[in-house]
């Protein structure tokens, strides 16, 4: 016989731990604020700890809470994907959050091919650059930008960065044709953010007598890439980001130069999701993909 707290305590609980605050657990539950509380104190009572240090207005969730919030959060977790499966006979769309430089140059371009070998898996894809933690059910993977080290997430490498200046090709060889690094003074500069990158890329180009700080600013790396491609000026691209449209031919590398960017892209995903069929198929098939992109990239720098 299973002795269990009372699950709508528990539920409460792991609602209050996720936003660290009663008022906002209560909208996400459509209750009170007082019948958090109360639920809170319960499962508190019951389990004869305390799960929350309360300090005034201010809520900090102890080292016990946190502990107990990681496993309930899994066991929630299965309890939903348990239920959608009887009541709709699958798990429904695979929800996947990703940055929206990363989706709109990488990833939708090849979405039609995931499709053609799972045909029988409907995505549902949602862009935002703020970090998922994995502890909230809005999504089952997530695609970021990052060290690698995130807390309750798996993180597997999809692609390593790297910077250098690219534009259109009608502007590489124009009136003002970019012949060396030096030719960028002439240049209007594309900035990402944050802002150093043209700064490091100059440095070591040996180039020293250009504004690096004017230009135009954006705070998205495709909107960065769909400028330099209407010949608006000279980006520091991300090539992960720019490499299908260098292969086109709508941009082109006036230089050979790149740094590092310390920053990759990583697929992210809780353990609870890791067994889900879908998970590992898409799993599976988007490290399948990147690994593919720099296979073509290895040869593309071998033949240059």
């Amino acid at each position: 016989m299973r002795r269990l707290p009372p699950l709508g305590a528990v539920r409460a609980f792991e609602a209050a731990a996720r936003h660290l605050n009663f008022t906002q657990a209560a909208a996400e539950l459509h209750v009170t604020q007082a019948a958090i509380s109360h639920q809170v104190r319960q499962l508190e009572q019951w389990l004869g700890l305390r799960l929350f240090e309360r300090r005034g207005h201010q809520l900090t969730i102890t080292e016990k809470g946190r502990a107990y919030l990681a496993d309930i959060s899994i066991a929630l977790d299965r309890i939903a994907s348990a239920t959608a499966r009887v009541k709709h006979g699958s798990e429904g769309p695979l929800r996947i959050t990703a940055l929206p430089s990363f989706a709109a140059c990488w990833l939708v371009p090849r979405l039609d091919a995931f499709r053609k070998h799972h045909p029988d898996i409907e995505l549902k894809l949602t862009t935002s650059t703020q970090l998922w933690d994995g502890i909230d059910d809005r999504f089952d993977l997530g695609i970021r930008s990052g060290l690698g080290r995130w807390p309750g997430l798996n993180a597997e490498l999809l692609a390593t960065e790297s910077l250098s200046p690219v534009c259109a090709p009608s502007l590489a060889a124009g009136a003002q044709a970019l012949l060396e690094p030096a030719d960028l003074r002439h240049a209007h500069l594309l900035h990402d953010v944050p802002r150093g990158g043209w700064r490091m890329w100059c440095e070591r180009a040996g180039v020293t007598d250009i504004d690096v700080d004017a230009g135009l600013a954006f705070d998205d790396a495709a909107l960065v890439l769909q400028a330099a491609m209407r010949g608006q000026g000279v980006a520091l691209g991300r090539l992960t980001l720019a490499r299908h449209d260098l292969r086109e031919g709508r941009l082109v590398r006036p230089f050979d130069l790149e740094i590092p960017n310390d920053y990759s892209y990583w697929l992210v995903y809780p353990d609870a999701k890791a067994e889900r069929e879908d998970v590992a198929a898409f799993r599976d098939w988007v490290l399948g993909q990147a690994k593919l992109d720099g296979e073509a990239s290895a040869r593309a720098a071998q033949a240059a």
